[in-house]
């Protein structure tokens, strides 16, 4: 295409992919979908004690800043012109808590990260306030079981450890939110009238939201004993928040918002009542669109917003299944054993081993989230033999993730009583072709990945197009270029698979029950 054709693209829209382990700016053609540019910059993870997880908000907003400067950059040197940008969405990682003070701007602790454990004493001490210790008592208001996963049980740790928070609170200059409200609010003025808000999809994760009412919740707010006015206030996943207040951007309007694995199903296109999705990142998750009904599980699963695309548009809701170590298996293998030097040799080694010999691992570094939602497990290697070396160990890695991921599928089949006959992936993982045809394997149904990896950075762009007042994005999946997929199908015989997923099984049971919050100290973990 000539340099002078390019110019000519029509609307464009943005969108921030704040993840865990890194942070994405891309910009979409509203009219085909296609990926133009991007700039990713990898976030630093804090681990100060056993089990802690933090991350700087500050180092996450200038990863922002940075990403959008350098991908508008690019945009120019393919003299694609920067003022067609329309609108900018918003995708995060869920759950991960932030505090700030609103007169200076300033964090007043580290975020608290989603898979972070120190709250595992929090959660028993709240527990012994709940009749019958019911982890599920809040489950029909709030679709979530009480788990140190949700952003009220950071909340509460923060403000009963952090003095300054509590300090800040009394005085009025407390502010809550997830990574999306902490962008928004800087990226729309900050302490000079940015916008404190967050989307129904994120607030459904914090344990504070009712689900059928769409609002911040008294009895839950009592509960967890959290004051109201340090919430940002819900709205829609796609209507217009504020305007880009700095950079290449400014006046750009912020109009769309979710949540990462929310993101992902509207970049799946999975409107419709049934369709799932899996997205591979640090962590697994596994969303099926139950429409406009709420479904509770039986088996483990989170009931769960899946978006509200506008304001006068109907709440859809999902079922969900969460695995906290997917991707972070590869980064472990590489930044902690240093049996890689880059996540991609992982598939090398797999591909060499061919199979993981009797070796299973279970990487329960967080505990086990669904369908088991047990803090107690940590992570095992075992079947071990003198023959085991480290391509067995990728290759097990791998394997674990894919058996995760089968723990939830039979989950949701069993919920939703239809059994789904294939499974639509996307995330930074699906580039690996040995865990793709992995997946198949073990799932024994066809794995159908679409040749545009960004799904998520997909669906905050579509909620942000779509969005009132900016209206140049069409949800109709019919008038998007078809998106081109690649299939992998099941290539070993059901009886093996099920062979291993057993051998699987009893390897987790092996890995519960390890910890106990009675243990004596020795000074490491304190």
């Amino acid at each position: 295409m000539a340099a002078s054709d390019r110019m000519v693209l029509g609307p464009l829209v943005g969108a921030i992919d704040q993840g865990t382990s890194s942070t994405r700016f891309l910009v979409f053609n509203a009219k085909t979908a296609e990926l133009l540019s991007h700039h990713q910059v990898e976030i630093q993870q804090k681990f100060p004690k056993e089990g802690w997880v933090e991350q700087e908000p500050k180092e996450i907003l200038k990863s922002v800043h940075e990403c959008v400067e350098r991908t508008c950059e690019k945009l120019q040197q393919l003299n694609i012109d920067i003022t067609n940008i329309k609108a900018i969405g918003v995708s995060n990682q869920r759950e991960t808590t932030v505090v700030w003070d609103k007169t200076t701007g300033e964090p007043l602790y580290n975020a608290i990260v989603w898979l972070d454990l120190r709250t595992q004493s929090t959660v028993e001490r709240l527990l012994k306030r709940i009749p019958g210790k019911n982890k599920a008592f809040f489950k029909f208001k709030t679709g979530l079981p009480l788990s140190t996963y949700f952003s009220a049980v950071k909340l509460r740790w923060l403000l009963d450890n952090v003095e300054e928070i509590r300090q800040a609170v009394d005085d009025g200059r407390a502010m809550f939110g997830t990574i999306d409200s902490w962008l928004i609010w800087s990226l729309t003025g900050g302490k000079n009238g940015g916008v404190h808000c967050t989307d129904v999809t994120n607030a459904s994760r914090t344990m504070l939201f009712n689900i059928h009412s769409l609002e911040w919740d008294p009895e839950l707010c009592q509960f967890f004993d959290i004051p109201v006015e340090i919430l940002p206030k819900v709205r829609s996943s796609s209507e217009i928040y504020g305007l880009m207040k700095s950079g290449a951007l400014t006046g750009v309007p912020i109009s769309g918002c979710l949540g990462d694995q929310s993101a992902a199903l509207v970049g799946q296109m999975c409107f419709q009542d049934g369709q799932a999705k899996n997205t591979y990142g640090t962590g697994c998750f596994l969303l099926c669109n139950t429409g406009q009904k709420s479904v509770f599980s039986e088996h483990g699963l989170l009931t769960t917003i899946a978006y509200k695309l506008g304001r006068d548009k109907p709440v859809c809701y999902a079922l969900e299944g969460s695995v906290a170590i997917a991707g972070a298996v590869v980064r472990w293998l590489r930044d902690n054993l240093g049996i890689v030097k880059t996540s991609q040799e992982v598939e090398k080694l797999a591909a060499e081993a061919g199979t993981s010999y009797g070796c299973y691992f279970v990487p329960a570094f967080s505990g086990l989230y669904a369908p088991y939602w047990e803090p107690s497990a940590r992570g095992i290697i075992c079947g071990l033999t003198q023959f085991t070396n480290k391509n067995h160990i990728a290759f097990a890695a791998l394997e674990a993730v894919c058996f995760q991921t089968r723990e939830i599928l039979d989950a949701i089949n069993k919920d939703c009583g239809i059994p789904l006959s294939q499974l639509q992936v996307d995330g930074g993982m699906t580039t690996n072709k040995v865990l793709m045809q992995l997946q198949s394997d073990i799932l024994c149904i066809p794995v159908v990945k679409p040749s545009m990896p960004e799904t998520t950075a997909l669906g905050a762009a579509m909620a942000a197009g779509a969005a009132e007042g900016v209206g140049i994005w069409s949800l109709n999946p019919g008038d998007l270029t078809a998106v081109t997929c690649e299939r992998f199908e099941p290539q070993i015989n059901p009886e093996e698979s099920e062979f291993r997923y057993a051998r699987w099984k009893k390897a987790v049971m092996k890995s519960m029950g390890w910890e106990t919050s009675e243990a004596p100290s020795n000074g490491a973990d304190k």
